[in-house]
């Protein structure tokens, strides 16, 4: 039977265009690189800074406007720095041996050992089970696995890991795509819940390593495993509890029982059987390696313990190869490494002190106002772009903007790393909201609206902690 022709009667200048969508993009960035070196000779501004603002404008358009993939734009920066000879070939190149690469390599292959373990499984359905009795408290329920997870894994894992129990959970209780308004609440307690989950320590998501790297190849500095996770808690806690308040008072819970939601989960959980000696030694390996990084981290250096770990695992043949091509995002490691090559180069050139100047500087006072417009520009940015590429393009900028107003380097990772880990609004914002998204149960506007209730809230508590509770532990501007 002859197959069905479908046509397509958009008008041909539209059809054309959607077509060449990216050849357009890719000119007009083009453009906008050409654009840049026609500045000529500005106040404060050396020709290598020059060629390295142009380079960071054209990496800019591309990550906004997601023309390449973020890490297609980043190899373009490494490639581009030594042609216009802001760096050499060997010092472009050399960086992808910054120790947070190397750490966010270690943390994805640990996490890609729980979930192969099925520990990471296990955990989430003992959490559900304990919690999930009622539902305000099975809504509560998904937010804590979520956030709790994040802790240790990188969030997208969490959320992908996640996302089947919750659909199975949704379908059980016979929860209807677009009427359900406790199924909206679920999923997004999915997202909220790894998003928060995933600022609060350095293996939630590969933002803090990437502006750890930033830092250290700028000023030489760092901020220790534990310090972060000192700092990010109070944050965290009172994050978890805004949540998941928004989410009772902006979802009405249409659901009476949840019972069968429990009866599943047990069938799970005994499906799965008593936890194997693999999940039991992963989970040492685990506990041991994050007890490492608190105590030994400033001593041995992050990236080393994680590979220590890393060897144990392999040598403890809990892990494959096959199982770390499977599960390791590689294209998130070329990303950071081009990122913190291009940091490196605005750096170097002056390019990010003429920035500064010219940009946050103008409007900031003093080292608080600093903080808040430095944060609101990440967080803002998170929420049209990958949070690695707003890290990318702030914390050059505020590190420059942070020797203006004498401030210490260190709290600017701080100030960049956690806002741009709090994408709460749309779908592109970080992949557990698209993940979430993905479900059919939620629209745009049942993210929108009560995201940017959570992001201001977000943004006024991170600025109250980092003025009044940072100092306490000796981190300040």
């Amino acid at each position: 039977m002859p197959r069905e022709v479908e046509v397509d009667r958009r008008p041909l200048w539209i059809i054309v265009l959607m077509r060449g969508r990216r050849l357009l993009l890719l000119a007009v960035g083009a453009l906008l690189y050409w654009l840049t070196l026609q500045l000529g000779h500005q106040d404060g501004l050396s020709p290598a800074g020059l060629k390295a603002l142009a380079v960071f404008v054209l990496c800019i358009f591309y990550w906004v406007l997601n023309v390449l993939p973020t890490m297609i734009t980043s190899l373009l920066a490494i490639v581009l720095l030594p042609l216009t000879g802001v760096l050499t070939s060997r010092d472009a190149y050399a960086l992808f041996g910054n120790e947070a690469v190397f750490f966010i390599l270690g943390a994805f292959i640990l996490a890609a050992a729980m979930m192969k373990a099925g520990l990471s499984t296990r955990l989430a359905l003992a959490i559900l089970r304990r919690f999930g009795g009622k539902p305000p408290a099975l809504l509560g329920g998904v937010f804590l696995i979520n956030g709790a997870m994040s802790l240790v894994m990188s969030e997208h894992a969490v959320a992908a890991m996640t996302f089947p129990i919750i659909v199975e959970i949704a379908g059980v209780l016979r929860l209807t795509r677009g009427r359900s308004q406790y199924a909206r609440a679920l999923f997004l307690a999915m997202a909220w819940g790894t998003t928060i989950g995933g600022v609060a320590t350095l293996l939630g998501g590969a933002r803090a390593p990437l502006a750890l790297g930033i830092l250290r190849e700028v000023s030489g500095q760092t901020i220790s495993f534990a310090e972060w996770s000192a700092a990010t808690a109070p944050l965290v806690l009172l994050l978890f509890v805004v949540g998941w308040l928004l989410l009772r008072l902006f979802f009405a819970i249409d659901v009476s029982d949840v019972s069968a939601a429990q009866h599943a989960v047990e069938e799970k959980l005994l499906a799965m059987g008593r936890a194997s000696f693999q999940e039991r030694l992963t989970g040492g390996v685990m506990a041991l390696t994050i007890a490492a990084w608190i105590v030994l981290g400033e001593e041995f250096g992050l990236a080393n313990i994680a590979l220590v770990a890393v060897v144990v695992l392999f040598g403890l043949n809990l892990v494959q190869w096959r199982d770390i091509e499977r599960y390791v995002n590689w294209g998130l490691i070329l990303m950071y490494g081009g990122a913190i090559c291009l940091g490196s180069a605005l750096n170097r050139s002056g390019a990010s002190t003429w920035l500064a100047d010219h940009i946050i500087s103008q409007w900031a006072s003093g080292p608080t106002s600093v903080m808040f417009l430095v944060s609101a520009a990440a967080i803002l940015l998170t929420e049209v772009m990958s949070n690695s590429a707003a890290v990318a393009i702030v914390m050059p900028v505020s590190l420059a903007i942070a020797a203006q107003f004498n401030m210490e380097p260190r709290i600017m990772a701080l100030v960049v790393a956690v806002p741009a880990g709090l994408a709460f609004t749309l779908p592109i914002g970080t992949p557990a909201n698209a993940i979430a998204y993905s479900s059919g149960f939620l629209r745009t506007r049942d993210m929108f609206v009560p995201g940017l209730v959570l992001t201001s809230i977000s943004l006024l508590l991170f600025n109250l902690l980092a003025s009044w509770y940072w100092p306490l532990l000796g981190i300040t501007p």
